[in-house]
């Protein structure tokens, strides 16, 4: 049963408190504490829960191995591929703005770095519902919240393989639902469609094979209980000014 009892840009907490990458973990079902820093700066986040936060809709065992091993493995590829270069204090969405001009291993291992840090953020073991304004851009575009989610739900559903399913605000102002292979997003300069990200969610088989095992559309719909709409609408207003984190 889902909990939400409502009418059924860019990453913030993540963005603006991280930690280092040599934090220690608290236990096997908790995060490392934040530590306020630049995101530039290239830091790997605390998580902003538990591991276990998320039951029953994401076990702990999935949660830390996605997040320990998984994340930290792209972070770690990823600042070793840029390590005495300019892009070590460069801005994310200014690295993913020319990404084709670098190698796969940038392009895979930011993305990989960089996604999941907006993947985090977009979760919560909190109740939440969307801003009024929001939810009301939401109606306009999709004609409804539920259509909204079956659009959502369907774009993570077929991605083939391996990706994510994204909400963005476009350059022309409109709300609209995409998909992404591997570890690409609506901020790089390769992407069918550009836009600033409002919400995401991977569909990596490491995102949900453990519990989930093959049953895709079981982890999708398992995923609008633990959506954190309050930081999809403050990204969303963000979004709106034109304003930018990371």
């Amino acid at each position: 049963m889902e909990r939400r009892h409502f009418i059924s840009i860019l990453g913030l907490g993540a963005v603006g408190a991280c930690t280092t990458a040599g934090s220690k973990k608290q236990n096997s079902t908790q995060s490392s504490e934040p530590k306020s820093s630049p995101i530039s700066g290239h830091f790997f986040p605390a998580l902003p829960y538990q591991y276990n936060a998320l039951e029953p809709y994401i076990d702990a065992t999935t949660m830390e191995l996605h997040y320990d091993k998984h994340h930290r493995g792209y972070f770690k590829k990823f600042t070793a591929a840029i390590e005495d270069t300019s892009l070590e204090t460069m801005a994310m969405r200014d690295v993913f703005a020319q990404v084709s001009k670098h190698d796969a291993g940038i392009r895979n291992n930011g993305g990989g770095y960089y996604n999941h840090m907006l993947f985090w953020e977009s979760m919560t073991p909190d109740e939440t519902e969307p801003s009024a304004r929001l939810l009301s851009h939401i109606v306009k575009e999709f004609k409804s919240f539920d259509a909204f989610k079956e659009v959502f739900s369907k774009a993570a559903k077929t991605r083939f393989g391996s990706g994510w399913a994204w909400l963005i605000l476009t350059e022309e102002r409109k709300l609209k639902v995409v998909s992404t292979p591997n570890q690409d997003n609506p901020l790089m300069d390769i992407a069918e469609t550009k836009g600033i990200p409002l919400l995401t969610l991977d569909v990596w088989e490491h995102a949900y094979y453990l519990n989930y095992q093959n049953k895709r559309g079981d982890y999708i719909s398992a995923f609008w209980n633990v959506v954190n709409w309050k930081t999809v609408s403050k990204r969303f207003e963000k979004a709106l000014k034109g304003e930018w984190l990371g």
